[in-house]
């Protein structure tokens, strides 16, 4: 009877002491409040901790890096040009009791980075010309595109005078201050994405694609030409083959109508009649075929060598004037 009457002080009193105590590990830190008020330093070492419990309270914030990512928004450039910005930043809670005083929450916080770190993007971004916000250095470009140097005037860079890092480095200063208010720490912030809006999306798009189809003619232009050059290189060619070819042909046949010249006047030396009957052969050969038709006088010399002509028997007995003639 007298354990369980000692039991119950005992749990009643284990109770009191869970409530009251409470840990902060190494990514946390504490701030203890009384009816709503902040009481004491924060706790930021990791270790354990006791509270009056019931009346205090242990409100656990983040230690470690958080973030923010902002709204993607159009904003126009120095020099009129509307971009699409998107940035993000990484922050942190560095005075936990006044960031308490002040935000109460991470919500409220990111409320507050919202209101500050826009503006002060929104501020530069609209104070530099676009190649500022686009490039860090006057770095020679290692890119190129074929036949782009060719068509139209050469476009070239213009000159980085303060560039993106220094730009990114102007935002933060000029949000940290107001940051510290509320016990935060901006760490960084980059820009996530930059793009053209899409009206000038379009008309960059438009202009790429004249110029490319620009290019296209050039080259087409060009190629045509080459062929007609070769077309024009292949014809000469030819016409100085066929000149060679026929030049030698002429030869060879003016070589072989003089060597046959030559063959016919030997023969005539020594054979009159036989020169006279071949060449009259050859013209009975050119002058008539089955289809020719001739009227001819009796005592026209032009067949007199098929008048002469006798039947194969009678050939014996009479006379041949071939003979005679090769006899006188």
């Amino acid at each position: 009877m007298k354990f369980k009457i000692l039991i119950i002080p005992i749990i009643i009193a284990l109770i009191i002491l869970y409530s009251a105590a409470y840990v902060v590990d190494e990514t946390e830190q504490v701030v203890i409040t009384q009816f709503g008020e902040a009481i004491g330093e924060p706790k930021t070492e990791p270790g354990l901790y006791f509270k009056i419990p019931m009346i205090q309270q242990a409100n656990y914030f983040p230690k470690n890096l958080l973030e923010w990512d902002g709204d993607p928004g159009q904003v126009p450039t120095l020099d009129k040009t509307f971009i699409w910005v998107d940035t993000f930043a990484r922050w942190k809670i560095v005075d936990p009791l006044k960031f308490f005083e002040t935000v109460n929450n991470v919500v409220g916080a990111l409320a507050r980075l919202d209101d500050i770190i826009d503006p002060a993007v929104r501020n530069f971004i609209t104070s530099y010309p676009l190649i500022e916000t686009v490039r860090m250095t006057n770095r020679e470009l290692d890119t190129f595109e074929v036949g782009l140097g060719q068509v139209g005037e050469p476009r070239h860079l213009a000159q980085v005078l303060l560039g993106r890092r220094q730009i990114i480095k102007g935002i933060l200063e000029q949000a940290r201050p107001k940051l510290q208010e509320f016990g935060i720490d901006i760490v960084d912030v980059k820009i996530k994405r930059l793009n053209y809006v899409e009206q000038v999306q379009k008309s960059v798009f438009q202009r790429m694609i004249a110029e490319r189809k620009q290019i296209a003619e050039k080259f087409r232009s060009e190629g045509k030409g080459e062929a007609r050059k070769i077309e024009g290189n292949q014809e000469k060619d030819l016409k100085r083959i066929t000149s060679e070819a026929y030049r030698e042909a002429q030869e060879i046949m003016g070589k072989a109508d003089g060597e046959a010249a030559l063959i016919y006047a030997q023969a005539y030396g020594k054979d009159p009649s036989f020169y006279s009957f071949i060449k009259t052969l050859s013209i009975y050969k050119e002058t008539m075929d089955k289809n020719s038709s001739l009227i001819l006088s009796t005592d026209t010399d032009f067949l007199k060598y098929f008048k002469s002509y006798r039947p194969k028997e009678t050939r014996g007995t009479e006379t041949n004037p071939l003979n005679e003639d090769q006899r006188d």
